[in-house]
């Protein structure tokens, strides 16, 4: 992808600003077409992020500190997240026998079978997104990225 034709842009962009528009245009272009395989199950790419989150527990309750300390998108209502995936009967919320004033998080046997299904998608839509890429230039884009500054 060109960043300065998908911009419209005449003129030459400095390197560092060209980027971070190159970063932030596949960023968008990722979002979207996972968003797009979710969509049918009326789950976003948070709520699926919580969901295998929870999966990864292997059957051991999560708090929601825990779900929000390890979300790819941080976010400061992970509550409204849990919230959505409960009414849509994804994940249960009980309170911890031993320490009331805990909330612990599970993924119900429909949560994980519908993840199971999403994960399906998402895999195939990554595949996609990254078929022009040989595993040596994955690994390389990987080793790259892993120099970002995340602070």
């Amino acid at each position: 992808m060109n960043v300065e034709e998908r911009i419209k842009t005449e003129g030459n962009i400095p390197l560092e600003k060209r980027t971070i528009i190159h970063l932030i245009l596949v960023s968008n272009i990722i979002n979207e077409k996972i968003a797009l395989v979710l969509k049918p199950f009326d789950i976003s790419i948070q709520q699926f992020n919580v969901l295998r989150i929870l999966r990864g527990q292997k059957g051991k309750p999560a708090n929601l500190s825990t779900l929000n300390e390890r979300m790819v998108t941080k976010m400061s209502n992970t509550t409204r997240l849990v919230d959505k995936l409960i009414r849509k009967e994804y994940v249960e919320r009980h309170i911890c026998p031993s320490n009331r004033r805990k909330i612990e998080i599970t993924i119900t046997a429909k949560g994980q079978e519908q993840l199971n299904i999403m994960d399906t998608l998402v895999s195939e839509t990554e595949k996609r997104l990254l078929h022009r890429f040989s595993v040596v230039e994955l690994e390389q884009l990987n080793t790259l990225l892993n120099n970002f500054d995340l602070k």
